[in-house]
C-alpha cells in the first residue's frame, strides 16, 4: 500500500467514525484475557435501609483498558430508574490479575468474577457486584405454525442469495432472503464479534433491513448511549427507547413486527409502514412511523409498494445469526 492511498484510506476511515484495529474474535471460547472481565456487573450499594441496586458494564477497549458505566436502579431493562448514566471518564486497567478503576465518585476493584466499590478516599468497601450473563427471553423461539423458516441450521443457506454458513454452522452477514414480506412478524438471532481496539461503525457492525429497506442497526454498542446510529437504532430515523446491547459474543434477539406501507396506483405513499421492535425482549421501538417515500441508508430496496426481502447487511464485520423465521400476516 503506497503512502497516498495509506493516508486516503485513513481519511476515509475518520470521517466515517469508526477504526479497524487489532484483533476480532468470532469464539467466545478463544479470545484475549479481557474477554472473562468485561461485562455486566449487578449488586447492591450500603445496606439496610441505605441500600440501594446498582449494575456495572465494563467495556473492554483493548490491551488491558476498560470503561466503566455505571447504573442506579440496576442494568437498562433490569432495574435501570433512566438517570445517569454515570460514565467513568479514567479507564480501568488489568494489572496482577485486578483491573482498578479510581474517579473522584470512589474506587472499584474488579477480581474473580466481582466488583467492589469503596468510598472516595477510603479503604471501606460499601458494596459488591458480582458478574452476571443476561439472556434474551425470546432467545431459541420456536417458529410458530404457518412460519416461514429462514434459517435454521445450514441446509437453510439455499434460503438466502449468496448464503454461506460458517465452520459453526451459523449464517454470515451480507445476504438476503428470497423470499419477500409485506406486512410481517420477524424473529432473528445475531452474534456480534468480539473486537476490543476497534471503536465506533467498526465494532461489530451489521444491519437488519427490514423489506429491504428499513435498517435497525446492529453494531456493537455495548455500553455506548443509544443512538440511532448505534445497536437498535432505526438508521437515521430513530433512536431506541432503551440501549439493550448485550457484550460482543452474546447471542441477541430482534423481534419485530413491521406492518408495510401503502401506496396509490400512482405509487404515492397513502400510508407510511410502521414498526416495533423488541431487542433483546424489551421494546425498544413501539409502532415508530417510517418514511415512505424513502428506504433508510445503504438500503439495497428503494421504497415502494411491492414485498421486500430480510437483508442482513456485510459491514465487514463477521456478524453471524441463528434462528430466524417469520410470520406473514394477512
Amino acid at each position: 500500500m503506497n503512502r497516498l492511498f495509506s493516508v486516503a484510506v485513513a481519511a476515509f476511515v475518520l470521517s466515517h467514525g469508526f477504526a479497524v484495529a487489532g484483533e476480532t474474535y468470532t469464539d467466545p471460547d478463544k479470545t484475549d484475557a479481557d474477554f472473562a472481565i468485561q461485562g455486566e456487573y449487578e449488586g447492591k450499594l450500603h445496606e439496610g435501609e441505605d441500600a440501594v441496586k446498582y449494575g456495572v458494564q465494563l467495556i473492554a477497549e483493548g490491551n488491558g483498558k476498560f470503561q466503566a458505566v455505571a447504573y442506579p436502579g440496576g442494568l437498562p431493562g433490569a432495574g435501570w430508574d433512566g438517570n445517569g448514566p454515570l460514565r467513568i471518564q479514567k479507564r480501568g486497567e488489568l494489572k496482577d490479575g485486578k483491573v482498578i478503576i479510581e474517579d473522584t465518585l470512589g474506587k472499584g476493584v474488579v477480581e474473580n468474577g466481582q466488583l467492589t466499590i469503596y468510598a472516595p478516599g477510603s479503604n471501606t468497601a460499601i458494596g459488591t457486584l458480582k458478574r452476571i450473563q443476561r439472556q434474551s427471553p425470546t432467545l431459541g423461539a420456536k417458529p410458530p405454525q404457518g412460519a416461514v423458516v429462514l434459517y435454521g441450521g445450514p441446509d437453510d443457506v439455499e434460503n438466502w442469495v449468496g448464503g454461506k454458513a460458517s465452520e459453526e454452522g451459523l449464517l454470515m452477514q451480507g445476504v438476503t432472503s428470497k423470499q419477500k414480506f409485506g406486512d410481517h412478524t420477524l424473529h432473528v438471532e445475531f452474534r456480534l464479534p468480539y473486537q476490543p481496539e476497534n471503536r465506533g461503525q467498526g465494532r461489530g457492525n451489521s444491519g437488519l433491513y427490514l423489506q429491504g429497506r428499513y435498517e435497525v442497526q446492529m453494531l456493537d454498542s455495548f455500553g455506548l448511549e443509544g443512538k440511532q446510529n448505534e445497536c437498535g437504532g432505526i438508521y437515521s430515523v430513530a433512536s431506541p427507547a432503551l440501549n439493550m446491547c448485550l457484550p460482543p459474543l452474546t447471542w441477541q434477539t430482534y423481534d419485530v413486527e413491521y406492518t408495510a406501507g401503502t401506496f396509490d396506483d400512482a405509487g404515492k405513499v397513502v400510508k407510511n409502514p410502521r414498526v416495533t421492535v423488541k431487542h433483546n425482549g424489551v421494546v425498544i421501538h413501539d409502532n415508530v412511523e417510517l418514511p415512505g417515500e424513502r428506504n433508510t441508508t445503504s438500503a439495497p430496496t428503494k421504497a415502494g409498494p411491492e414485498p421486500g426481502p430480510v437483508y442482513l447487511q456485510n459491514h465487514g464485520n463477521p456478524v453471524r445469526y441463528q434462528n430466524i423465521w417469520a410470520v406473514e400476516k394477512k
